[in-house]
């Protein structure tokens, strides 16, 4: 573990699509906070489900489990993950610390990738549920507008060159076609999404069937239950350690495709105020230029595609990450996707 900065203070390298761009919903859904009591809540499902198909674990525990899922030490956390070089089993230590009774049965028969990949496809599926809206939004009000406009004559281009005429609405059409393909995309990845499940360390279950004395049936149980717990209609039949990389790949893919498509119309739109006719909207004390404050920069669409860009070269990184899982998984793949997965969707680039 890196030993890091303050990142609250002006002397601490903060990113700038967290302080700057990204809304503070998707950045809570992508919080530590979140992340380590999903931790816990997965514990707490792991636990019950055990104990529901007959594990000695008792009620007690499974209450002390609840009582204490936001009660996060995260200092203590972060000494303990200092101290045994390994993120599960730190916080599995801070939570047997404020849970006693319950610290024998946390985590048991698990891999860390049961909460840390499981983790990953909860937060990959809530935070298209959160742009999902966002971009349907986008689409209706870009339809309102084309409605408005679907009679209004302008000057087509072909090459940047004056071509046959076209319309306003027509125009806007192409936009609005973008982004339905988009939303397709993004909604039947969000329904695809399935999770890790509870596999064990290789993927075989061979703890499970172990803590059940080779009774088969109730390690398929266990996994359903889990899976049913969490909110997903299916898991995994097949995995190594983690969830197949494969997933990545399809969610981030469309992330970048969307910003290819928001770079198209906001490239569109720049060059529509270069013309004059288009102008985003322009506030009573803002300043377009410190040396000509008279001016209209179209910023918010050049600040589009300033992120846009970003955000379509980053779709290199799963397809790198995926092609070097080593058999049932490889550890380098860990500080990447703790990088490159929010930020595939921190970049503020819808409206």
């Amino acid at each position: 573990m890196a030993a890091g900065g303050d990142h609250g203070s002006p002397d601490s390298y903060r990113s700038p699509l967290a302080s700057r761009y990204a809304s503070p919903e998707m950045c809570f859904v992508f919080s530590d906070r979140y992340k380590f009591r999903t931790w816990r809540q997965l514990w707490l499902w792991l636990a019950e489900a055990e104990q529901t198909l007959g594990l000695p674990i008792t009620d007690e525990q499974i209450q002390e489990m609840k009582s204490n899922l936001e009660n996060i030490d995260f200092k203590m956390a972060a000494e303990e993950e200092k101290r045994l070089r390994h993120d599960v089993m730190a916080h599995v230590h801070t939570f047997g610390h404020c849970c006693p009774k319950a610290a024998g049965i946390i985590h048991l028969g698990a891999t860390s990738c049961y909460v840390g990949d499981n983790t990953d496809l909860i937060i990959l599926r809530n935070a298209l549920d959160l742009l999902l809206p966002k971009l349907a939004r986008v689409i209706s009000r870009l339809a309102d507008f084309a409605k408005e406009r679907a009679s209004l004559p302008t000057l087509g281009f072909t090459h940047f060159q004056p071509a046959q005429l076209t319309t306003v609405g027509k125009r806007c059409c192409l936009w609005i076609q973008d982004l339905c393909m988009d939303l397709q995309n993004l909604k039947r990845v969000r329904d695809d999404l399935r999770f890790r499940g509870v596999k064990g360390t290789t993927g075989t279950q061979a703890s499970f069937l172990q803590l059940f004395e080779g009774d088969d049936h109730k390690v398929e149980q266990l996994d359903k239950m889990v899976t049913e717990k969490a909110g997903f209609k299916r898991a995994f039949i097949i995995t190594g350690q983690t969830y197949t990389r494969k997933v990545d790949i399809e969610v981030l893919s469309v992330l970048a495709s969307l910003g290819a498509s928001v770079h198209k119309i906001c490239t569109d739109i720049r060059l529509l105020a270069n013309l004059k006719e288009m102008e985003e909207p322009f506030e009573k004390q803002q300043i377009g230029s410190s040396a000509m404050p008279y001016k209209r920069n179209p910023m918010r669409s050049e600040r589009c595609c300033s992120l846009a860009r970003h955000l379509m070269t980053l779709v290199m990184d799963p397809l790198q990450t995926a092609s070097v899982q080593w058999f049932e998984r490889t550890l380098d793949d860990s500080a990447n996707r703790r990088i490159c997965l929010p930020r595939h969707f921190l970049p503020q680039i819808l409206y």
